[in-house]
């Protein structure tokens, strides 16, 4: 008796979409689905693994480089794949997710690379995750354009020369996407997001002189990247194209993966193309790890953690000098100024912190940066122009000056500054503000002229979190006052009234501002800490 054929792969409690077929073929979900088959056990062991190492972290209060991996550390013989030419010279990223017009201004955007986000700068709505795969999809086929109905503005891709190169986020390894099920089962919204954009564009990326590239998110460990690179030797196997084809980045943003930089890009040395440091999830993942650490591992206000903070520094140098010595990119961090249309000094003080930043990054041997806003790309070319001239990249540059000691990556109390009053204030505004955004399916948000997206969210409220579980007293009009349950809540009441009186009552009413609210106080008081806000929020997420 011959086996059953494998189920096929459900598509669950979804409204129909326009040219979804387009992306939903028979032969794209066949192949999420083996994908799933084969990748699925091995996520949910590695993400078993997370927890365990987390409670490790909580029993030792501390972080090492691997004794088990140490002779990889130790072999300089090792290098990772040459790059290829379409991602030979990154000196400027600009990042944001794939709707049609963010889609057509950031190829258009004179940087050399966009990040072509389905993770932390899209809500995983249906739409945004189909629409977003069609999107890309039209712009390879140049069979995209987009007209504003608001403003009757019209957009259309410039030639294919002078437009960036894209590389796609997918969604990380915890995340699931609940409308794709095999056996009632939900597959993974990394498999899904990187399995509808490889089976479609590989070939055809490739007759465009360019390739399936990819930035990796959320990655913990090396075992992850093995992972990783197992699903991309499968997937060029599964449709023909030549193995080393895929490039993969992947973003140091959590503490664990900063101790295994070396391991991480030696499971995906042949597909690698670089590391990428990425600040708000970094100190995210510091919060969430150390957590019940004490008073040493208590971050001041996120504004007030800069990269040139000791242990930032510690992490960035690290990175440079770890990608150069095995021949990959090291990219910098986010520039997530929004320039004012109205304040022309605002503009111009912050356009002096993104140059120093820039320039920082470029002297510090980074090969390109990120920016949020086409309006940054010039400055921030600037910077590494500067540096680098006519060079696509300086990984020649092998900082050999470096030495970084396991200690001074969790050095958090090196920083000298604190958590303030306005600092907690701050976290409630933005956290309630960005919530009730994606919960309307907006995953990247200008607040208070910076474009937040979910890893915004959750550095506010794992602050929140560990300023009310450290006993963190803040100096507030000539009184002290302590972080707790209570002052939280006050604070979300007025920032809710706050917001009430600036929107007026008809948009108020129209929104999701209570249940941002209710959401944010929710991750931010429960004694058990969510390990991610997207967890809870997906739920209540409609579409």
């Amino acid at each position: 008796m011959s086996a059953p054929a494998p189920s096929p792969l459900a598509i669950v409690d979804a409204e129909p979409l326009p040219r979804q077929e387009e992306v939903l073929t028979e032969a794209a979900l066949a192949f999420v689905a083996e994908l799933h088959r084969r990748f699925t056990p091995r996520r949910d062991e590695l993400l078993a693994r997370r927890a365990e190492r987390r409670a490790e972290i909580a029993r030792t209060s501390t972080l090492d480089f691997l004794p088990e991996t140490a002779a990889i550390r130790a072999d300089d013989s090792w290098k990772v794949a040459p790059s290829p030419e379409a991602l030979n010279d990154r000196r400027v990223e600009i990042t944001g997710p794939t709707d049609r017009k963010m889609t057509i201004n950031a190829l258009n955007s004179g940087a050399r690379i966009w990040l072509a986000d389905f993770e932390d700068a899209s809500a995983p709505t249906w739409e945004n995750v189909i629409l977003g795969q069609l999107n890309l999809a039209d712009a390879y086929t140049r069979n995209i354009d987009f007209t504003d109905a608001r403003t009757g503005k019209s957009y259309a891709l410039k030639g294919n020369e002078e437009l960036a190169t894209v590389v796609m986020r997918p969604r990380g390894w915890h995340l699931n996407e609940r409308h794709l099920q095999v056996d009632g089962q939900q597959v993974p919204g990394a498999l899904v997001d990187f399995g509808l954009y490889f089976f479609h564009n590989a070939q055809r990326l490739l007759d465009l002189g360019k390739g399936p590239y990819f930035y990796l998110p959320k990655t913990e460990s090396h075992l992850e990247a093995r992972l990783w690179n197992d699903v991309f030797v499968f997937a060029q196997d599964y449709v023909g194209i030549p193995q080393g084809t895929v490039r993969a980045t992947v973003l140091i943003e959590t503490i664990t993966a900063a101790y295994e930089m070396e391991e991480i890009l030696y499971e995906l040395r042949d597909h690698a193309s670089g590391l990428n440091a990425g600040r708000w999830d970094y100190l995210f993942s510091i919060v969430k790890n150390f957590r019940d650490g004490g008073a040493k591992f208590v971050l001041p206000d996120r504004n007030a953690v800069t990269m040139t903070a000791p242990f930032m520094r510690a992490y960035t140098e690290l990175l440079v000098r770890t990608c150069h010595k095995r021949g990959a990119h090291a990219i910098g961090g986010m520039a997530a100024f929004i320039p004012s249309r109205r304040d022309e000094e605002v503009n111009k003080v912050a356009f002096e912190k993104v140059e120093a930043d820039k320039d920082r990054e470029a002297n510090d041997g980074f090969d390109g940066s990120w920016v949020a806003h086409p309006d940054l790309v010039p400055i921030a070319m600037a910077s590494f122009d500067a540096v680098l001239g006519d060079r696509p990249n300086q990984k020649d540059r092998l900082r050999e000056d470096v030495h970084v000691e396991a200690a001074d990556l969790i050095a958090v109390d090196s920083l000298d500054a604190k958590p303030t009053y306005n600092g907690l204030v701050n976290a409630v505004q933005v956290g309630i503000r960005y919530i009730e955004a994606w919960l309307r399916g907006l995953g990247a948000v200008a607040i208070f002229n910076l474009m937040e997206d979910a890893a915004t969210a959750e550095i506010s409220r794992s602050q929140i979190w560990q300023w009310i579980n450290a006993g963190v007293e803040f100096e507030h009009a000539g009184n002290t006052v302590k972080a707790t349950p209570e002052l939280a809540r006050k604070v979300a009441a007025e920032e809710l009234a706050n917001i009430r009186a600036e929107i007026g009552e008809e948009a108020f009413a129209a929104g999701h501002w209570q249940q941002a609210h209710d959401l944010l106080l929710e991750v931010s008081l429960d004694e058990d800490y969510a390990d991610f806000l997207t967890l809870p929020a997906y739920e209540q997420l409609r579409g």
